[in-house]
């Protein structure tokens, strides 16, 4: 008969499964966001291995929600990454002081490592706090919401703080559309600005109104015809921008007007029209974790094509009852590697998952 005692040596001396105590762990710190906020709770949580982190949308248009960024995609978030700050003028050894800890999940941690680019945060998330950490560490870059950085620096102007400000700061603005206010105060201290735009679904995607990442498409836009929605590697952003010739504040060669942003209404839904792949099956379910983790709504078109030469995605209006019914035949079509990158990525990671599912021996899914 088998005995307790051999069974607690079993379930003490097999490490199969872990203990608590056991299993790996993934702090803010480990994040790089070890900085305070007054609008979260610090929460440890259950992390899925099949994800790089999770981290939460801003809540600038909705309700704030939970984002999953998967390991395939890290690479193409760290060079779009090292584009902005090649583009900003940051080297390596150079500091960067962070005003809302959140942002550098955008860039990840790896993304600024990579760059050799050290970096801190305030030691509360208030004006006088940023004051402070700019008049005693003198960092080379500020990285903020840009209005939060217009009336820091107009205060430290009438506080008489001007000799005790650090020279030649970079100031990047980002997480809101750029306040065209801190230009004329940047250009009194002799500060350059840049305009950061990208979201936490899917990192940076713009500097000063040009794209950095290869996979990002101007098409069309439903909310007008002087506007262009951004689609990043056949994903819709959601968003809208007029095209300037006359180009950006921050860079005439800049034509997206990113600090002119507009909600596209309605929204761009995606189709899936042909794969790659030799599976239906691997595409719902990427269309299914695309919904759940980046919050965009990507359907497979019932005729898919598999084993095609290149992916094929439809983008079309999300129908509105008791309005015009869109064209289909209008829609803007996405296809090639290139374009579709992204959505590549999430295949990819959905098929990693599928074949190596990080399992629990005590939650057994039975279909």
């Amino acid at each position: 008969m088998f005995s307790l005692t051999e069974l607690e040596f079993l379930v003490s001396g097999i490490r199969s499964s872990p203990t608590l105590a056991e299993m790996p762990r993934r702090s803010l710190r480990d994040k790089g966001i070890d900085g305070p906020t007054a609008a979260h709770v610090v929460e440890e949580v259950h992390t899925p291995l099949n994800v790089a982190y999770v981290t939460f949308t801003t809540g600038s248009s909705a309700f704030q929600n939970i984002v999953g960024v998967t390991h395939p995609e890290l690479d193409d978030r760290v060079e779009a990454s090292r584009r902005a700050l090649d583009i900003c003028g940051l080297r390596g050894g150079q500091h960067m002081l962070v005003t809302y800890a959140p942002l550098v999940n955008v860039f990840s941690q790896a993304g600024l490592e990579r760059h050799g680019l050290e970096w801190s945060f305030l030691a509360r998330s208030h004006r006088d706090a940023l004051l402070l950490a700019l008049c005693q560490r003198k960092p080379d870059a500020l990285l903020g919401e840009s209005s939060f950085l217009r009336a820091a620096l107009a205060q430290a102007l009438d506080l008489g703080l001007r000799e005790a400000l650090p020279e030649n700061l970079c100031l990047i603005a980002a997480g809101t559309p750029l306040d065209p206010e801190l230009l004329p105060i940047a250009q009194k201290l002799g500060y350059a600005v840049h305009d950061l735009y990208g979201c936490q679904e899917f990192g940076w995607l713009t500097l000063d109104g040009v794209p950095l990442r290869d996979d990002i498409s101007l098409v069309a836009s439903p909310g007008g015809t002087d506007l262009r929605e951004v689609v990043v590697g056949g994903l819709p952003m959601g968003d809208s921008f007029p095209c300037s010739e006359a180009g950006h504040l921050c860079n005439p060669e800049g034509k997206l007007l990113t600090y002119k942003r507009r909600r596209t209404h309605p929204e761009y839904e995606v189709v899936v029209k042909a794969t790659t792949r030799g599976s239906a099956d691997l595409i719902e379910r990427t269309a299914r974790t695309i919904l759940r983790i980046k919050g965009r709504v990507v359907k497979v078109s019932k005729d898919l094509r598999l084993n095609a030469d290149e992916t094929e995605l439809h983008l079309m209006p999300s129908l509105i009852p008791g309005e015009d019914v869109f064209d289909p035949d209008a829609a803007v079509v996405i296809r090639g590697r290139g374009a579709t990158a992204l959505f590549e990525r999430m295949v990819e990671a959905q098929f990693a998952f599928q074949n190596n599912a990080k399992t629990d021996p005590a939650w057994i899914k039975r279909r």
